[in-house]
């Protein structure tokens, strides 16, 4: 064979064993690329789940997480997002992940506070109740009522003494506490005099007790 000839003949054969590798090559990224295709899948299927676990309350609370969390949440009722990922060391995107399921299952109710969401057993509090709840979370309003529990009756200079607060920021305050059932405001001369609905005092001592645990 003259050496031109056997030359194309080598060149010719390298050719073909690099295109031969080449259409491997691209073959193995088209399967890489369906492998992480469907791992992609099986990650969004807890979405999925989530939409689906009213129908089963039971199964919500199959997963460990899940059951610390209504346990945390039945025992603090009105308890934050915060407060539960602190008092369970769990993480902000796993604790919110298993909070969605009980909420989407129906466990698990809240109310917005402002920018924050309290967390309460579902149908376990009215409306109402859950707002005086989550009022009584707030350290200022909760010394006010206590303060009033304790004195009785306080004049408007008296109870911001008591509580340290300055008047204005104590009006704002009883504003608020106008909302629920406990506050009582009278004029005696040119004072207003706070004092507690003594029909309510045993609620407000009741939900006291709940918010002790956890502020």
């Amino acid at each position: 064979m003259q050496p031109a000839l056997k030359r194309a003949v080598f060149v010719f054969v390298l050719v073909s064993i690099v295109l031969v590798s080449f259409a491997a090559l691209l073959q193995q990224q088209t399967l890489v690329g369906a492998i992480t295709t469907n791992t992609y899948c099986l990650l969004a299927l807890p979405t999925s789940f989530g939409n689906n676990v009213g129908a089963n309350n039971q199964a919500s609370l199959s997963n460990g997480t899940r059951t610390q969390i209504y346990s945390y949440v039945e025992a603090n009722p009105g308890i934050q997002f915060r407060g539960i990922c602190t008092a369970l060391s769990l993480p902000v995107g796993l604790a919110q992940y298993h909070l969605g399921v009980l909420v989407k299952s129906g466990l698990i109710s809240f109310i917005r506070d402002g920018k924050y969401k309290r967390f309460f057993l579902s149908k376990k509090f009215s409306r109402k109740e859950m707002l005086t709840i989550s009022l009584l979370r707030h350290k200022t309003a909760k010394r006010i009522l206590e303060a009033l529990l304790n004195k009785k009756k306080l004049s408007h200079g008296e109870l911001a003494r008591e509580v340290s607060i300055t008047s204005q920021a104590l009006t704002w305050q009883i504003k608020r506490l106008g909302k629920t059932p406990f506050l009582l405001q009278a004029a005696e001369g040119l004072r207003t005099v706070h004092s507690l609905n003594e029909a309510s005092a045993p609620l407000l001592v009741q939900y006291l007790a709940l918010v002790e645990k956890k502020s």
